[in-house]
């Protein structure tokens, strides 16, 4: 070992920046496309991200690996996995589908996270949900083909810790949109 520093992989773990992108156990092949273009691994890179793992659901699209050698982006991928809450906890940032499951499980770890609505769900209340979140600053919201402007844009260091219980204004907000009546 040098006066410089160490090579024995503790000082390379410290400095390894996860993102982790989810799609739940739906398809969103646009998320997983638009993650695995160059644009969006460039801004992550841009931000000081060194890893991307990609989970791809039931989808068909299939993102590149790289083994990060090149000083790029390391990326790697898989279909599902028994326990996301690992992948969650071990992220920096997390890109995740708009389903409210993993939602909250990343604001609950207190994790930056960008949601990527699928605008092709029909009577998609997954939009009012992030939008409403993203409004209050808990999250940032993005749409597939905005994900790497939303990336360049965003200041994690900005966004608002969610305190759970505070779902109270959220939920009223959907039912009143739901038109349920008030209580």
């Amino acid at each position: 070992m040098g006066e410089g520093g160490s090579d024995d992989g503790f000082s390379r773990e410290l400095s390894k920046r996860t993102v982790f992108v989810t799609v739940g156990t739906t398809s969103f092949d646009k998320l997983v496309m638009a993650a695995d273009t160059d644009q969006v691994k460039r801004e992550l890179r841009n931000k000081g991200y060194t890893h991307l793992v990609i989970q791809m659901g039931r989808g068909s699209y299939i993102p590149q690996k790289n083994d990060g050698e090149d000083g790029s982006l390391v990326v790697d991928y898989f279909t599902f996995s028994p326990s996301i809450a690992d992948h969650l906890k071990a992220s920096s940032l997390v890109i995740s589908h708009a389903g409210s499951g993993s939602i909250f499980e990343t604001l609950r770890l207190g994790k930056p996270l960008v949601v990527v609505v699928n605008e092709d769900l029909m009577d998609n209340h997954q939009i009012e949900l992030a939008e409403e979140l993203a409004e209050r600053k808990h999250l940032y919201c993005a749409r597939p083909q905005t994900l790497s402007k939303t990336i360049a844009n965003m200041d994690v260091e900005s966004l608002l810790p969610y305190v759970p219980g505070d779902a109270t204004p959220v939920v009223k907000h959907i039912n009143r949109f739901l038109g349920f009546p008030e209580d």
